[in-house]
């Protein structure tokens, strides 16, 4: 028998995934998918959106993307995310039952078609509420159900938490990106039969790498990430013009799109910094090493909603990371796992403009401190969120799972 007729078939459910090569879309699912073609066959259901092929293959990933409305209004994931859609526009949640019926039905056409050994099912909602279809239609594949953040932290009421810990009790094994997450599932009275920390994965040793040859400019912030309020950009918006009043040079770069664009353009010219920052768009991966490698500091000022949604393990920082890039993060409870040691000198409350204006400041005035620092987050980094360590985390825990 062949090596690749020996490998046992995966099923990927998603709702967030590259619509086409080099979307700028977040990739992580895609990115561990690919990885794991070497233990696995691997297919990924997720849903079309305008443009995007209904089947193709990517790096070795068979990607399958099913209608649930017709295509104009195939607008419920992209752009944003779903939760943020939903908020902006809550006439979306009409598209919702079509959104789940559709992916339970075509996993069930999958699972069927192609014998699946296993279900690999990215967050507890809305994923889980399809693997919970599925399982009403008949299908028993074992599954692991990944966790990322939002969708263990925010849809607290009663219903929501009686679905989160159904979809845990079923699985097989669940798994979560940051060690702060598991105490969460514990509160919320979740109780898989097996619970383990596995983050989403960069590549620190190919593409995230320092480049010595590189010299930082001065003075330069940039912030990368969807524009959505969980991402704090307002705050950080809020105390430019005191870090301007003491550093007049300092420039910010705001990589990224999503539902908040209009109305953080608005504050930026409310405030006066028109000429101080700019919105660059989205960029692909691999625009991306060249900026942090650039900047003299990477802004992620993380908050928690009034929801509850918060980060998980942010991909965004951990590239930054990646590429020695000195960072300044808002303290959400995930980021003690990346940051471990230089969290007490590199996390703030985003929401204490004054405080974050200051941790900005003396970063920015002491560079060389603050690049010893970035190589000393990246080397312990190195050991926990590479995409060799982590596929190779998650094709066992996959395995067990069928075993």
């Amino acid at each position: 028998m062949s090596a690749a007729a020996s490998r046992p078939r995966l099923l990927v459910l998603s709702s967030t995934y590259p619509r086409w090569r080099d979307d700028p879309e977040p990739s992580f699912v895609h990115e561990l998918s690919r990885r794991l073609t070497a233990d696995f066959e691997v297919t990924v259901l997720c849903p079309h959106a305008p443009g995007a092929k209904t089947e193709e293959e990517l790096d070795g990933v068979s990607v399958e993307r099913y209608r649930y409305a017709p295509a104009a209004w195939e607008t419920l994931v992209h752009g944003g995310g779903m939760a943020a859609n939903l908020k902006r526009n809550p006439l979306k949640w009409l598209l919702v039952p079509g959104f789940l019926l559709g992916q339970a039905w075509a996993a069930r056409r999958i699972v069927r078609r192609r014998s699946v050994d296993v279900l690999h099912v990215h967050w507890l909602i809305p994923q889980g509420l399809a693997v919970l279809l599925l399982r009403l239609l008949g299908c028993r594949t074992p599954y692991l159900v990944t966790s990322h953040g939002a969708d263990l932290y925010s849809l607290r009421g009663t219903l929501s938490r009686t679905l989160k810990r159904r979809v845990a009790a079923k699985s097989a094994a669940m798994s979560v990106v940051s060690g702060a997450m598991v105490e969460e599932a514990a509160r919320l009275g979740l109780r898989p039969p097996k619970l383990e920390i596995l983050s989403m994965g960069v590549d620190l040793h190919g593409r995230f790498v320092p480049d010595t040859a590189v010299r930082r400019q001065a003075d330069r912030l940039l912030f990368v990430g969807r524009l959505v309020p969980k991402k704090g950009l307002p705050y950080l918006l809020d105390a430019l013009p005191a870090i301007l009043a003491k550093r007049p040079s300092v420039r910010l770069a705001i990589v990224g799109f999503g539902p908040e664009e209009m109305a953080l353009k608005a504050q930026v010219q409310r405030l006066g910094l028109g000429d101080r920052v700019e919105f660059m768009g989205a960029k692909t991966q691999g625009e991306l090493p060249a900026l942090y490698r650039t900047v003299s500091l990477f802004v992620a000022p993380f908050v928690k909603e009034a929801s509850g949604d918060q980060e998980g393990l942010p991909v965004a920082l951990m590239e930054a990371v990646g590429c020695g890039c000195p960072v300044i993060a808002g303290e959400v409870a995930g980021l003690r796992d990346l940051l471990g040691a230089a969290a007490d000198q590199v996390c703030v409350d985003p929401k204490d403009s004054a405080a974050l204006a200051a941790a900005i400041l003396k970063s920015l005035e002491a560079p060389v401190e603050a690049s010893t620092r970035a190589l000393e987050v990246r080397r312990v980094a190195l050991e926990k969120v590479d995409w060799s360590a982590v596929a190779s985390g998650y094709s066992r825990l996959l395995r067990d799972c069928i075993g």
